[in-house]
């Protein structure tokens, strides 16, 4: 079973090499940690806040331009499971009728995700906000 979640908070550590953002479970209470660096954190909150017009494409832009040139449609992202401490998620691309699942890594997913407005879902699995939601 697939669960809706929010960005709800993202924190930046000038001394560490981990960043943390959480999502919040949209129809729950749950929050979900996920340990990211400090190029995805920063990209996901200058767009969230923004602060940031690139005058080039990004990774992230030139992903969603790459998807859309090749006419396909990003729907969703899903963070499928967690294996060795490392979370695993996936884009939900629809091209010519069909869902197609890229490997992504969640930071990625995530951010590309506030790269549409309005934001795309993010689901996480129920599996994984079992061993790891508070």
């Amino acid at each position: 079973m697939l669960v809706e979640m929010e960005l709800s908070r993202i924190i930046i550590s000038e001394i560490g090499e981990q960043q943390v953002i959480y999502l919040r479970e949209v129809e729950g209470d749950r929050i979900f940690p996920i340990l990211i660096g400090i190029f995805e954190v920063t990209t996901i909150e200058r767009r969230v806040n923004n602060e940031f017009k690139p005058q080039r494409p990004l990774t992230h832009d030139l992903l969603k331009s790459t998807i859309e040139s090749l006419g396909g449609t990003l729907k969703d992202i899903v963070i499928t499971h967690l294996e060795d401490h490392t979370y695993y998620a996936v884009l939900r691309v629809e091209q010519d009728g069909e869902l197609i699942e890229i490997d992504s890594r969640p930071s990625d997913a995530i951010a590309l995700s506030i790269h549409y407005e309005p934001h795309l879902p993010i689901y996480v699995h129920e599996s994984v906000l079992e061993q790891t939601a508070k």
